[in-house]
């Protein structure tokens, strides 16, 4: 295997070991030996080859998670190399568990939520067929506390997609500065049908002792089962 390299950027020979660890349908010894060279290459073409293989899962699953690690390992190592073609990876994939996971290791917290932000904001709030990438990417950062958060989760409180408004919900109101956006969430609930979104706001409000002054004839008519509004105009929750 390491006779195939006459320096480490042959990029035919990078190519064809990159055919093989793409091929769900391949051996996975062919795979293997793709991965493990490729891994000490330490190059971004590298790095872009052994990324595919995060796309496709076969059997039996310790063979899966062995190459996957592997490779993992490997592009880790190449460090500031690397994030490039992991950027570009991470703004096509299906899944962004992985390159997020990669992009931390070598970044640090602050890259991900900058390139997390970056997607959202090539994102709209219209219908689509299939939204788990912008799921996903709320999901992402609902663990993560940043000033840069909020003002993007509360754009997609408007959301066509109900799971997603209910993450953007989360998300924002796991910020610290959420209360900053209290009139956008007010908005949320008086136009909000999803109870389970009305509801993770309202509890939101109850506990922090937050007032929604001046309540609508609409927000009153959208209070779930269990909610009323106290004289302060803090949402109560029946225990």
């Amino acid at each position: 295997m390491f006779g195939l390299f006459g320096s480490k950027s042959d990029g035919s020979q990078i190519k064809k070991l990159a055919e093989r660890v793409a091929n769900k349908r391949g051996q996975s010894p062919d795979r293997w030996e793709a991965i493990d060279a490729l891994a000490k290459l330490h190059t971004a073409e590298a790095v872009a080859a052994l990324l595919p293989r995060f796309t496709f899962y076969v059997e039996p699953s310790i063979s899966d998670q062995d190459e996957k690690d592997s490779a993992f390992n490997g592009i880790v190592a190449t460090g500031s190399a690397a994030v490039a073609p992991i950027v570009a990876f991470l703004q096509r994939a299906e899944s962004i568990s992985w390159p997020v996971k990669m992009l931390e290791r070598i970044a640090g917290p602050d890259a991900v939520v900058e390139r997390l932000l970056e997607l959202m904001l090539k994102m709209d709030t219209e219908y689509e067929r299939d939204p788990q990438r912008k799921i996903q990417v709320l999901v992402e950062l609902e663990d993560r506390r940043d000033a840069r958060i909020a003002p993007t989760a509360a754009r997609f409180l408007a959301d066509a997609n109900e799971t997603v408004r209910f993450h953007a919900a989360s998300t924002l109101l796991g910020q610290a500065d959420a209360s900053e956006h209290r009139a956008a969430l007010v908005k949320c609930v008086e136009q909000e049908e999803s109870v389970r979104v009305r509801v993770r706001i309202l509890d939101a409000f109850a506990q922090q002792g937050w007032a929604i002054e001046d309540a609508s004839a609409a927000l009153r008519s959208r209070l779930p089962a269990g909610f009323s509004l106290g004289a302060n105009g803090v949402p109560l929750k029946k225990s």
